[in-house]
């Protein structure tokens, strides 16, 4: 598998992007199961036809662009606007980045260690290891980076979550997908009980660092990313379930944004799974 990424690696961002369109559109023909999800899940934020036709080969985009943003080139990244970031750093309380499964979310790590890494520390991500060692083997490459340290999804990487920010370091969080069993509570996600991270929640709350909402943007014929951010519009609840859902909320509002981005064919509803 290596082989493949590294050989992929030296495409040009917009060839991987029509491969990427092509399989897209394979997925959406020939698995019902992923196609039945993808649509429920988008009329359940009342979208429609229209927002699926081009959220189908978005999905193949990113999952075509990997090759290049693990092991290649850095494509190229502008910023629509840094200063909600900028301004999050400079207090010194730590910065928790929250990002939907929403354009390019891989870009926004990389380009945040590239910018804020050198004068404020790496930024701590977090990771599950893959089920296949030729795959774990690629992951290791990719997170290996200037400016980002990665760690595991259990109590060890939590601490070390904790330490970055309290250090007043940064930290970055998917905090729409689905956590075990036991690691999260139902709240409405378009209206919708979605089993839902409270862990996004427990780390602003027990250390007050600073939420900043960040997605990185897919522009058209790979001209590379738009980097977006913006400060949490207001104060996270001291309740953890009333946090959870305003952090819902502000996925939400992210992604009607720009909905043609949003991974409609993830699970998002589905029942957590248990810790083995």
């Amino acid at each position: 598998m290596l082989r493949w990424f590294r050989f992929f690696s030296h495409w040009p961002l917009w060839a991987l992007h029509v491969l990427g369109v092509a399989g897209g559109w394979l997925a959406w023909l020939f698995s019902p199961t992923y196609r039945r999800r993808m649509g429920a899940n988008a009329r359940q934020a009342g979208l429609g036809w229209r927002t699926l036709v081009g959220a189908v080969g978005q999905a193949g985009r990113m999952s075509a662009e990997l090759p290049r943003l693990w092991l290649g080139q850095t494509p190229s990244v502008v910023w629509a606007d840094a200063q909600a970031a900028a301004d999050a750093y400079a207090l010194g309380q730590g910065v928790l980045f929250l990002t939907p499964h929403m354009g390019c979310f891989e870009i926004t790590a990389q380009a945040l260690a590239t910018r804020f890494g050198a004068q404020y520390g790496p930024l701590t991500v977090l990771y599950r290891p893959a089920r296949q060692a030729a795959l774990g083997e690629v992951m290791a490459l990719a997170r290996n980076r200037p400016g980002l340290q990665a760690v595991p999804t259990n109590l060890s990487g939590v601490r070390q979550m904790i330490k970055a920010l309290r250090a007043g370091q940064a930290v970055g969080l998917l905090p729409d997908q689905v956590p075990p069993e036991g690691m999260g509570v139902w709240a409405p996600f378009f209206g919708k009980p979605a089993y839902t991270m409270t862990l996004a929640a427990r780390l602003a709350l027990q250390t007050g660092a600073k939420v900043v909402l960040i997605w990185g943007e897919r522009l058209s014929w790979g001209r590379g990313y738009r980097l977006h951010t913006q400060a949490l519009d207001q104060a996270l609840s001291n309740d953890l379930e009333a946090a959870v859902v305003q952090i819902n909320q502000a996925m939400e509002t992210m992604i009607l944004a720009c909905p043609q981005q949003y991974l409609w064919g993830y699970a998002r509803y589905k029942t957590p799974r248990q810790e083995a």
